[in-house]
């Protein structure tokens, strides 16, 4: 004797619910891969939005004191900005500046809040220059002044 009809018809329909099943889990794993990726790229690009600062000198009259040259940054955003040679990369004409040639006078600048970044006088000659500071998130701010 063999299996009627019906019992076929229960071992497929209980082999395509197995089959089913793990396909579905399949699709929630990537799902939840591919929701996890969009999450960390809205954080990421939240983040971006929220730092802001702009260079904020006269760019006729840079101020100086015996060894350095002195630049005003103001945090535009709407987050406290770290403000060490680690978080800031600066450059003069396109050449960078050594983390040792530049300071900043506090360790972090509150929004609407300015701090003082202190440039060692030998990377700036006399004459027209370009200076730009790149931050976190590659957020960036050019200047272009006089000496």
């Amino acid at each position: 004797m063999g299996f009627s009809l019906t019992g076929t018809h229960v071992i497929y329909f209980v082999a395509a619910v197995i089959i089913a099943g793990a396909v579905s889990g399949v699709f929630v794993a990537v799902i939840q891969d591919v929701t996890g990726s969009f999450s960390e790229k809205g954080d990421r690009v939240q983040e971006q939005l929220d730092i802001e600062f702009k260079i904020i000198n006269d760019p006729d009259n840079i101020p100086s004191t015996v060894n350095d040259y002195i630049f005003y940054l103001k945090n535009i955003g709407v987050v406290e900005i770290p403000t060490t040679n680690e978080t800031f990369t600066l450059f003069i004409d396109g050449e960078i500046i050594k983390t040792a040639n530049y300071n900043f006078t506090l360790d972090t600048v509150q929004p609407e809040d300015t701090v003082t970044l202190y440039i060692d006088k030998n990377d700036i000659n006399l004459g027209d220059h370009k200076l730009r500071i790149v931050g976190l998130q590659d957020i960036d701010d050019e200047f272009t002044f006089t000496i």
